[in-house]
C-alpha cells in the first residue's frame, strides 16, 4: 500500500510541475510580423524611400530584407558562400538611427558564407565598388539574442550601409 501511495504522490508531483511547452516557431512568426510592420511603416514614412527600396526575394520567397542601391559598382562578380568580400560599413538601429557598429576605415574581409543573413542576401545586389543600404528584420540580423558588446537589444531591426571595396573568388 505504501508503494502505491508513493507512486501516486510522485505522479501527482510530476504532473503538477508540467507546463505548456515553449513554442519557438510561434514566437518567431510573431516577431517576424512585428519586424515587417516596423520596416514597412519606416519605408512608407521616409520621404523618397518607398520609391527606391526593394524587398529581396530568396528562392521566390519574400524576405524581411530590403535594400537601396546607393552606387552599383562595376564588374561581373559572381557571389558564392566562399566569395571573400572586403567592406566598409556602418550599422544602426533602424528606429533610433543610433550607430552600434562601424568599421571606422578598418576594412574587414569576410567570406560571404560567414556574414549575417541580411548581408548574404544584400551584398550580391551590387558589384565591386558599389554601395548599398540594407534594412533587415531581426531574424536576418542578430535575431532573438541580446548583443551587449555592441549595445543592441534582442529582436532589433537594423539598418546597414555597406561599401563593397573588393571581391575575390
Amino acid at each position: 500500500m505504501n508503494k502505491i501511495l508513493l507512486i501516486l504522490l510522485f505522479s501527482v508531483v510530476c504532473l503538477s510541475s508540467c507546463k505548456k511547452g515553449y513554442d519557438a516557431v510561434a514566437e518567431e512568426r510573431t516577431q517576424a510580423e512585428i519586424d515587417d510592420k516596423i520596416i514597412q511603416d519606416y519605408i512608407a514614412g521616409t520621404p523618397g524611400l518607398s520609391a527606391v527600396a526593394k524587398r529581396i526575394d530568396s528562392a521566390g520567397i519574400a524576405t524581411g530584407v530590403y535594400y537601396v542601391e546607393l552606387a552599383p559598382g562595376s564588374g561581373n562578380d559572381l557571389f558564392t558562400s566562399s566569395t571573400r568580400i572586403t567592406i566598409d560599413y556602418t550599422s544602426k538601429k533602424l528606429l533610433t538611427g543610433e550607430v552600434f557598429a562601424r568599421s571606422n576605415n578598418f576594412h574587414p574581409s569576410f567570406t560571404l558564407g560567414e556574414v549575417l543573413r541580411a548581408w548574404k542576401l544584400g551584398i550580391p545586389q551590387i558589384k565591386k565598388g558599389g554601395k548599398i543600404r540594407i534594412i533587415a528584420a531581426s531574424r536576418y540580423a542578430y535575431g532573438p539574442y541580446d548583443q551587449p558588446e555592441i549595445n543592441l537589444p534582442k529582436n532589433s531591426v537594423v539598418d546597414f550601409e555597406i561599401e563593397l571595396l573588393d571581391v575575390t573568388n
